[in-house]
């Protein structure tokens, strides 16, 4: 009888040695995801970067310490309600991705469907306005992204840049050239919420537009060459 019941306990012993691995494994992993998060409390490079990103895109007014306190948790919300994501007020894996921040915590790999926007944003960018100032290229890929968000316009971005006549780089071929690192990146922080265009759907050059209808749109700001417009 002994023997029988030292055989019968044995598997028991066995899958409670199991579940407990199991249940260590996760606590423990979990854990590390947390803790690499940025969140409120937390500090550090990771910190400085998300401030610098949401202060630029005018998300946040406070200072560039690397100290993630109730303003930057705050912006952190605003960015993510803008943005359609969780409003935890945490810096988490999508947070992070949207914010174009590499973190230990963030996936390396993005969706191709994103990877495809952001190349093609980016050789817009690069193929109408690699001339202009940095902030001019911004604004040339958010004057995309304020046409995908208006019922008159196609409602992608590749609807948008090919639509007949739209871009000069569409059809003189500079499309198809391959973006710089400042173009990406420009096109990047377009993607991320930074308009400096307020708005505008058009943009053009004075010095070689001969369109007369262009020239009748309300300008919101002129940046480098080219005016923006509603």
């Amino acid at each position: 009888m002994y023997i029988k019941l030292k055989r019968d306990i044995k598997p028991i012993i066995i899958l409670v040695a199991l579940l407990f691995s199991f249940v260590t494994y996760n606590v423990f992993f979990r854990n590390i995801e947390v803790q690499a998060l940025s969140k409120y409390g937390s500090r550090g490079d990771e910190v400085i970067q998300i401030q610098t990103k949401l202060k630029r895109w005018g998300y946040y007014n406070g200072s560039i310490d690397g100290i993630y306190g109730s303003q930057t948790m705050a912006a952190v919300k605003y960015f993510q309600r803008k943005n359609g994501l969780t409003q935890d007020g945490i810096a988490g894996t999508r947070t992070l991705q949207a914010m174009g921040i590499n973190s230990s915590s963030s996936s390396n790999s993005s969706t191709t469907a994103n990877s495809s926007n952001l190349n093609l944003l980016a050789r817009v960018v690069y193929g109408e306005a690699r001339g202009e100032p940095y902030t001019g290229q911004v604004a040339v890929a958010a004057v995309v992204l304020n046409r995908v968000n208006n019922s008159n316009f196609p409602n992608t971005i590749a609807g948008v840049v090919y639509q007949s006549g739209a871009f000069t780089a569409v059809s003189d071929g500079q499309i198809n050239l391959t973006p710089n690192s400042t173009a990406m990146k420009a096109a990047q922080d377009a993607l991320n919420g930074w308009d400096p265009t307020y708005g505008a759907i058009y943009y053009f050059n004075p010095n070689t537009a001969t369109n007369a209808w262009i020239w009748s749109r309300p300008v919101t700001i002129t940046i480098g060459k080219h005016r923006f417009c509603k």
